[in-house]
């Protein structure tokens, strides 16, 4: 008996994540609005502080130059 109850409330509890998933698009942390776009399959922002949602403390040009060269594998050269 407690076999079943554990596999309805596990079929009860993913029916109602799969539910809650479809009540939209969850609203993109990094991007600015307007940024991203959600019909996309690589979503990648635009460099730079005005493209993301939040305003940094601070900018420098090294964290420019991190931010423009974000998915190479190599860290950016500022001295």
């Amino acid at each position: 008996m407690g076999i079943i109850k554990l596999a309805t409330t596990g079929i009860l509890a993913f029916a109602a994540f799969r539910w809650l998933g479809r009540q939209g698009p969850s609203p993109r942390a990094a991007f600015a609005d307007g940024e991203a776009n959600p019909e996309g399959f690589s979503q990648v922002r635009n460099a730079g502080p005005a493209s993301m949602s939040s305003d940094p403390a601070k900018w420098d040009r090294v964290d420019e130059a991190s931010d423009e060269s974000f998915p190479a594998s190599d860290p950016p050269a500022t001295y």
